[in-house]
């Protein structure tokens, strides 16, 4: 037993320092990342995040909300009927294309507001804290939360070039 407190955690600690760990974007997954990883920060934003919404999903908030996904966010999560941009492909964990069908759920709007606000490490996306206010922040967790059901303004500003 206590070659095996020694043994295993040396192998580790050999596997990172001989550079073993696969860090480029298209390299292997490490066995158990997206286990180990989508369950510590799903658990954590579940703990964290808001239960209740500081403004509600108005028509104005939601127009607001599409400007700062617009200025902020495209680049990397995409518009309605578009493709995804190039950077987004070149990302690992690919980031949530929004408006695909697939990833088209009204996620609780706490939840986005946490991610928006704080980011989540090592996967590409920033925490906008320090950039958006917290009215912004809301109102682009509001609009991310009722992307299925958008006012036509909304939509209309995603879809103008």
């Amino acid at each position: 037993m206590i070659l095996g407190w020694i043994v295993l955690p040396l192998i580790a600690l050999l596997y990172l320092r001989f550079a073993y760990v696969p860090v480029a974007v298209d390299g292997p997954v490490i066995p158990f990342e997206s286990l180990l990883a989508g369950t510590a920060v799903q658990a954590r934003i579940a703990r964290d995040a808001p239960k209740v919404a500081a403004i509600p999903p108005s028509e104005d908030n939601l127009l607001a909300g599409a400007k700062v996904y617009r200025e902020q966010c495209v680049e990397c999560h995409g518009l309605p009927r578009g493709t995804p941009s190039a950077a987004s492909r070149g990302m690992y964990p690919p980031p949530p294309q929004f408006f695909d069908e697939k990833v088209m759920g009204n996620d609780p709007v706490g939840q986005n507001y946490w991610i928006v606000a704080n980011g989540i490490r090592l996967t590409g996306m920033p925490g906008y804290r320090q950039s958006l206010n917290d009215q912004e922040l809301w109102q682009v967790a509001q609009f991310l939360s009722h992307r299925s059901s958008l006012p036509s303004a909304a939509t209309e500003l995603l879809t103008a070039k």
